[in-house]
């Protein structure tokens, strides 16, 4: 959520900023000064008339001492005006309040100077490419067909027990599946990540926490009995942690890793594009977040992308990085890189990590600060990535690896498989 005071001081800055978002956005940061001036202009009056009935109480305890008390009672009706007036005054502060929260949580982040202009994933830019996409040979086949063949995911079978989108992995394609995780796993943890095993349900409030809530509200699971939301990535869980937390300076930085399955509604998909693997309701994700001094984040944020790369080169796989444009940029975020691989079996990229630098934006709604050396509580700055997100990575794999012979495994994986070869 942006700062109100940020917004009065860079006005013109941040509204044509939101413009690479293709945002007309100069009416509501406008709406936003007016109604902290109104906020402002009604907690002022409302502290100088309880100040007035406290000194008003005081002296109306000396005069009933003093024997005065036609005088006392006087002040007293007084003080019942002014009970009302401040009662008043304090319904308009809590509504003024709730409008002005209510409208911030719509305006998106601010995007980082680097970020192109662009109405859609088309418009992004790519900014690396490595790994020498294979030759297959004659009747090489797509990763969900792969799976049939070899008896390694069944997609009919998940539909019968839950429906489109939860498929069920089976013998040495779950195993797989599992060999991937600890790998990931363990690559953070040699990287200096600590793991956490979060809730896989958070609560509302963690869903506006990280800004989940309210613009992906019909992207989310929702369990309406308990109020509670089944969460589409590690990121809100385990950022969540630090929810209105005032952490030292020298806590900082805070690096955590963890596995979840992410359940995402993913309504209106459909197509060829989310066949197979390609997009699915529930699926696993291993996930990097970092808490960071304001300074340091963007330094972080490089780190987190060569760590992405040092994971998809040991694994052999052809990727890209993509800079993100204003249109396809997340709601939350100041500049992100995504990640793709190429899919042999479907000749195409397919989007495997995002890695995201939210700056203040996330910290402010969850209120997470730190103490610097002065003594002054500063917002944080929060980050994440996906290192990685399975399905995709399993169908590059599948697809990219696949020999007239079998699936072979990548070496990095074999001692984690425990299996060389899927044949």
């Amino acid at each position: 959520m942006l700062q109100v005071a940020q917004i009065r001081e860079n006005l013109a800055a941040y509204t044509e900023a939101l413009t690479k978002r293709n945002i007309e956005a100069a009416p509501i940061l406008e709406k936003a000064i007016a109604l902290d001036e109104t906020r402002k202009s009604t907690q002022a009056t409302l502290d100088a008339k309880l100040a007035e009935s406290n000194k008003l109480s005081k002296e109306i305890g000396m005069l009933f001492k003093s024997g005065k008390g036609a005088e006392a009672n006087e002040l007293k009706a007084k003080t019942g005006t002014l009970k009302e007036e401040t009662k008043e005054l304090g319904e308009v502060l809590n509504s003024t309040i709730e409008e002005l929260n209510a409208l911030l949580y719509t305006i998106p982040n601010i995007p980082n100077e680097t970020v192109p202009a662009g109405n859609s994933d088309e418009d992004n830019e790519e900014i690396f490419v490595e790994g020498d996409i294979p030759k297959l040979h004659d009747g090489a086949l797509p990763h969900w067909e792969l799976a049939k063949k070899y008896d390694l995911i069944d997609f009919e079978l998940g539909v019968k027990i839950a429906g489109a989108g939860f498929p069920v992995y089976k013998g040495k394609g779950a195993r797989l599946q599992r060999a991937l995780i600890n790998y990931f796993l363990d690559k953070n943890t040699a990287a200096g990540y600590q793991e956490v095993q979060v809730p896989h349900l958070v609560n509302e409030a963690s869903g506006y926490g990280t800004g989940q809530l309210p613009d992906k509200e019909g992207q989310m699971y929702h369990v309406t009995g308990d109020d509670l939301y089944l969460i589409p990535t590690a990121e809100v869980p385990v950022t969540n942690i630090f929810r209105g937390e005032l952490l030292q300076e020298s806590e900082l930085p805070v690096t955590l890793t963890g596995y979840t399955p992410c359940f995402r509604r993913e309504a209106g998909s459909y197509g060829a594009h989310v066949r197979g693997l390609n997009r699915l309701h529930q699926f696993d994700k291993v996930e990097i977040v970092r808490v960071e001094k304001p300074e340091n984040s963007y330094a972080a944020l490089d780190g987190m992308v060569e760590h992405i790369k040092d994971i998809l080169r040991e694994l052999k796989l052809p990727y890209r990085i993509l800079r993100l444009c204003g249109g396809d940029l997340g709601f939350t975020s100041a500049l992100t890189f995504d990640f793709e691989l190429f899919s042999t079996g479907q000749d195409r990229w397919l989007e495997i990590s995002s890695a995201s630098n939210f700056e203040a934006y996330q910290a402010n709604r969850l209120k997470l600060r730190y103490k610097n050396s002065d003594g002054k509580n500063i917002l944080a700055h929060t980050l994440n990535g996906s290192s990685l997100a399975l399905p995709r990575v399993l169908a590059g794999i599948l697809e990219n690896y696949q020999t007239p012979e079998g699936i072979k495994i990548p070496e990095v994986l074999v001692p984690y498989c425990g299996f060389d070869i899927i044949n």
